[in-house]
C-alpha cells in the first residue's frame, strides 16, 4: 500500500524559541519517509512571521510560512494549519521538538488500516539541568508535554492522542470539526490543555467505527526548559489541567471526558506513590519527594477541575468547536 502524503504543522508564537523552530523544522526534513509540506503556523506574532518568511524563502524542500487565520492560541493555529494544509495525513510537532528519522513512517504505517483516524508518538524529555528533577514522577511527565508512565507501551489503541506528537486523517476534521478554541494554550499565559482530547472524543462520537492509535517508536524528543522544572511550575501546570478537563467534560460529558483517569488515578497513582515511598525507605534519592509530588498533583488537578466545573455551571467558561474549511 502506498504509503498517504503527509502534511506536517508547526504552531509557533515567539522569537525566543528561534533556534528550536529551526531545529524543529530540520527535523522534518530530515525524515526516511519525507513530508508533502511542513507549515509554520504564526500566532499573531508579524515580526516573527517576516522572520520566518525570510527564512526560509529560498530553501531547498515545501516550507511554507502562514499567519494563524483565527483567535490567538495553539487551536486555532492548529486549525489554520489544517485548512491550508494538502497531505492526506496532517502531523503536528511541537516548536520545540524535534522528531527521530522514522517519526512519519511510522504515523503512515499506522494509517495502512481504513478505520484509523488518529496516530500518536512518544514524546521523550530532554531536561535543561541535563537530568529529570529527582522529585519528578514519570506519571506526571504530561506536566511538561511528555509520555507519561501509565499509557501502555507499543501500538495500542487509545481514547485520545497527545497533541505535541500526534497525527489526523484528513477526514476527521470533515467529521469532526477542528479543535476547540478556548481551551488550549495562548502563548504564555496559564499553562491550559486538552484540546487533543476533546477532539478525539468527538471524532469517536461521529465515527463510533474509529480506530485512534499511539504507536511509541514514532519518537519525538521535546526540550523541558528550567523554569518548568520547578515545582512552582508543576503545581500550576496540574491545577490548570483541572480547569482543562472540565471544559472537556461541559462538552462530551464526565462518563467519557474523564474516562481514562478514573483508571490512571485509581490504578497508576496508587502505584507511583507506593514506589516513592518505597524508595524513601531504601533511602533512594527523591523517593519522598515523588511520592509528595503525586499527591501535591492530584490535589491540584482536583481543585482546578472543581474550580472549572462551577465556572463552567455559570457560564464563565467559553470555548466554541468551529468547522474548518480542509484544504487538500
Amino acid at each position: 500500500m502506498t504509503a498517504p502524503a503527509v502534511s506536517v504543522v508547526i504552531c509557533v508564537y515567539t522569537e525566543d524559541r528561534w533556534e528550536d523552530i529551526l531545529a524543529a523544522v530540520a527535523s522534518v526534513r530530515a525524515q526516511s519517509c519525507p513530508a508533502l509540506e511542513t507549515l509554520l503556523v504564526v500566532d499573531h506574532n508579524p515580526a516573527l512571521l517576516d522572520r520566518l518568511a525570510a527564512e526560509y524563502k529560498e530553501a531547498d524542500g515545501p516550507v511554507r510560512v502562514l499567519a494563524n487565520a483565527g483567535p490567538r492560541g495553539l487551536s486555532a493555529g492548529r486549525n489554520t494549519g489544517v485548512a491550508a494544509s494538502k497531505g492526506e495525513v496532517i502531523a503536528f510537532l511541537d516548536d520545540d521538538a524535534v522528531a527521530e528519522r522514522d517519526w512519519l513512517r511510522r504515523f503512515a504505517e499506522g494509517y495502512a488500516d481504513p478505520r484509523v483516524l488518529a496516530v500518536g508518538g512518544r514524546t521523550e524529555p530532554v531536561w535543561a539541568s541535563g537530568r529529570r528533577p529527582a522529585w519528578f514522577p514519570e506519571e506526571f511527565d504530561w506536566v511538561v508535554g511528555c509520555t507519561y508512565r501509565g499509557l501502555p507501551p507499543g501500538r495500542v489503541r487509545v481514547r485520545n492522542v497527545l497533541g505535541g506528537n500526534a497525527s489526523f486523517r484528513r477526514t476527521a476534521f470533515e467529521v469532526a470539526g477542528g479543535f476547540a478554541t478556548g481551551i488550549g494554550r495562548d502563548g504564555d499565559r496559564r499553562p491550559l490543555g486538552c484540546e487533543e482530547t476533546e477532539l478525539c472524543i468527538r471524532i469517536s462520537r461521529a465515527r463510533p467505527d474509529a480506530v485512534l492509535l499511539i504507536d511509541d517508536r514514532a519518537v519525538i524528543h521535546h526540550r523541558v526548559p528550567e523554569v518548568r522544572e520547578r515545582f512552582a511550575y508543576f503545581r500550576t501546570r496540574t491545577y490548570a489541567e483541572g480547569l482543562s478537563k472540565a471544559l472537556v467534560a461541559r462538552s462530551v460529558g464526565a462518563a467519557k471526558g474523564l474516562e481514562s483517569e478514573r483508571r490512571y488515578t485509581t490504578r497508576v497513582l496508587p502505584a507511583g506513590i507506593a514506589r516513592g515511598l518505597r524508595d524513601a525507605l531504601l533511602a533512594r534519592p527523591g523517593g519522598a519527594g515523588r511520592a509528595g509530588a503525586i499527591v501535591a498533583g492530584v490535589l491540584g488537578a482536583a481543585g482546578g477541575y472543581l474550580v472549572g466545573s462551577v465556572r463552567a455551571r455559570r457560564g464563565g467558561s467559553r470555548f466554541a468547536v468551529p468547522p474548518v474549511e480542509v484544504g487538500g
